[in-house]
């Protein structure tokens, strides 16, 4: 099995123009069309049983649409046994400037969504900021999953929203438990990652990480963090799934540990 915690997609009516948009800004070519049904037949190749879609509100007007969105995703590919996973499985959005961030993730929560996707750097706000701490505490208090884009993005400039020393405030003052840092915890900020917060009681993500991290570092930071919190990601349509689960399975890992990573860590949080 294969769980993949980390793709993105966009509505069929604007997908090719903000595909077009995002590998302008990031001098990155996307691996499929941005659609869902990209995404599935992107996951068909591979074998992927499950992908969680990470929807981001760039502005607090985008709310309902984007969470309507990713409502329609879950229904339309909502299984009948609790016993299985569904292929596709949306979080929601919110964005830090919400006037109303609790009565937001009680919606978010009444509508079925099993955690939400937050961005600093298209967001526009500090990952250290009060507004996040709020969004967080009260997020864990729901049970929600906290998935956080943390690190350089590519595609956008200095400064760094959430590097690993924002991310250690923000667990000691929320304690979340289903706290989730994409991309190995910081993006090409991984030697704080080692220091701050390997072996910290969260979880992350190895998304976009294939060839930008050296073997020996990544194989470091899962035993330094424990495998039991890693889990498979590959930022769909910006790495591609196929190549991901490769490097993973070239790595000098134990085969209970690729099997954590790939699927067992994340069907704790979302089976």
């Amino acid at each position: 099995m294969i769980i993949d915690i980390h793709t993105h997609v966009f509505p069929e009516a604007i997908a090719g123009k903000t595909i077009a948009a995002l590998e302008a800004r990031a001098h990155s070519k996307a691996h499929t069309d941005g659609t869902v049904s990209g995404l599935i037949e992107s996951m068909d190749k591979l074998g992927v049983d499950c992908s969680v879609i990470a929807p981001v509100v760039t502005a607090p007007k985008q709310f309902e649409s984007i969470n309507r969105f990713a409502s329609e995703i879950n229904q339309k590919y909502a299984v009948d046994s609790s016993n299985d996973l569904p292929r596709l499985i949306s979080f929601g959005g919110i964005h830090p400037d919400s006037e109303d961030y609790k009565g937001q993730l009680n919606t978010i929560k009444s509508m079925g969504f099993k955690g939400i996707k937050l961005h600093p750097d298209y967001q526009g706000v500090f990952f250290d900021d009060i507004r996040y701490k709020r969004i967080v505490s009260y997020a864990a208090e729901l049970g929600l999953a906290i998935l956080v884009h943390a690190g350089v993005d590519i595609g956008l400039p200095e400064p760094v929203h959430c590097t690993p020393k924002m991310a250690d405030e923000v667990i000691k003052e929320t304690e979340a438990s289903k706290l989730i840092f994409a991309h190995l915890g910081g993006f090409r900020l991984w030697d704080e990652v080692e220091e701050l917060l390997a072996g910290r009681n969260i979880y992350m993500d190895m998304a976009f990480v294939a060839g930008y991290i050296e073997d020996e570092q990544f194989c470091r930071i899962v035993r330094k963090h424990g495998a039991d919190r890693i889990l498979f990601g590959s930022d769909s349509p910006w790495s591609g799934q196929k190549e991901s689960a490769e490097w993973l399975q070239g790595l000098e890992l134990t085969e209970d540990e690729k099997n954590a990573i790939l699927w067992k860590n994340a069907y704790s949080l979302i089976g």
